[in-house]
């Protein structure tokens, strides 16, 4: 992974073999980014990704394994008892067109992935709300 920051903008190349949630950590931990928005897009070969069952208050994954590439990545940045706390929603297609997607969980590059995390000045904590079964935003 290598980045450049400018202003208040964090352009992030993640490589092959990298993978995109362990680097994103890695990179807003090391610029100390405590509220972001994050897109991306490239090209991935193993993906795990969620959907949240709200009456179940769990989330049910699916793993993915192939040639894919990231349709859309796009998420926040936030802090959960001041530490780092991302959420990520990536789809990514297959060589037929057909597009999987949902809560990502991790995801492993395989060629790159370009990445823009655009840092906001402030932070937004998450608090567990146990009638939804989520972290939330906290307003506090």
């Amino acid at each position: 992974m290598d980045y450049s920051r400018l202003q208040d903008t964090l352009i992030v190349r993640i490589d092959k073999g990298e993978e995109i949630t362990s680097q994103l950590r890695k990179v807003c931990e090391k610029e100390d980014v405590k509220l972001a928005c994050v897109e991306a897009l490239g090209a991935v070969n193993d993906f795990t990704v969620g959907v949240f069952n709200t009456a179940e208050k769990k989330y049910h994954s699916n793993r993915f394994q192939g040639a894919f590439e990231i349709v859309s990545l796009t998420g926040t940045v936030t802090t959960k008892r001041g530490e780092f706390y991302h959420h990520l929603h990536m789809s990514a297609g297959d060589d037929k067109g057909s597009v999987y997607g949902g809560h990502l969980n991790c995801a492993t590059v395989s060629a790159t992935c370009e990445m823009i995390i655009r840092v906001i000045d402030g932070c937004v904590e998450r608090r567990f709300d146990p009638e939804v079964g989520l972290n939330l935003f906290s307003f506090v």
